[in-house]
């Protein structure tokens, strides 16, 4: 029982390095500088992911019930919606950071400062308080729910009981947060130390955008089209 629930936990930390997983939080935290901040937006996409996945992957294992297949595809096909959504924001918001060069004169000689745009991030040394960020929650709440079968599948050929099934689907819900918040907090380093220099922050920010709307469209053709799923 308890190397079962290991296996759970290892499982759910890989699983969070899954290509769609990890390039939608990277464009979740792709303008964010903090590594606090960033590891909070892993751990709720992976709080999120944990909630649907128990709801749905444990009221199928109690109930004995299956997910359709299309309904399955179609789920998967909305993530791939949802990547190509978060990418574009990517995008759109790297186009707001900018560089203004900005006239300025004192003691009768005149030069210019350059200044960062508004978007751009820049360093504190007071803190504020910060909400949850919801969009995180809600972006791993859609991919738990789109991976909700195949985690019952593998459950089902792992345990005995829907008890352990529920037990396993927690720990690969812990282990998938855990694996996540690590990712993120990876993820920030780059990140923090590509804002000093305004070009090397935009083309880290473009690169986010397209990798995530590159993954998007590649799992909406995959399950649209070569999976018959919109033919």
């Amino acid at each position: 029982m308890t190397s079962l629930l290991l296996l759970g936990f290892i499982i759910g930390m890989r699983h969070a390095l899954e290509a769609d997983h990890v390039a939608a939080v990277a464009a979740l935290v792709s303008d964010k500088t903090s590594t606090r901040e960033t590891a909070r937006h892993g751990a709720l996409w992976g709080l999120g992911h944990t909630l649907t996945l128990f709801a749905f992957g444990g009221a199928i294992l109690v109930l004995d019930a299956t997910i359709p297949d299309q309904v399955s595809q179609w789920l998967e096909f909305c993530v791939g919606i949802l990547q190509v959504v978060l990418g574009a924001d990517v995008l759109r918001r790297a186009r707001r950071v900018q560089l203004k060069i900005v006239p300025h004169s004192h003691d009768g000689h005149s030069h210019i400062h350059a200044v960062r745009g508004p978007s751009l991030p820049h360093h504190h040394h007071h803190h504020h308080h910060r909400p949850l960020p919801p969009r995180a929650l809600l972006v791993g709440m859609m991919h738990g729910m789109a991976g909700s079968a195949a985690l019952v599948m593998l459950t089902v050929e792992t345990v005995r009981s829907p008890l352990q099934g529920l037990f396993y689907i927690v720990l690969f819900g812990i282990g998938s947060t855990l694996g996540m918040l690590l990712l993120a907090a990876a993820i920030s380093l780059p990140i923090k130390y590509s804002a000093r220099w305004n070009r090397a922050f935009l083309g880290l920010q473009r690169a986010v955008g397209l990798t995530s709307m590159g993954v998007g469209g590649w799992m909406m053709y995959e399950i649209g089209w070569a999976g018959g799923l919109l033919v």
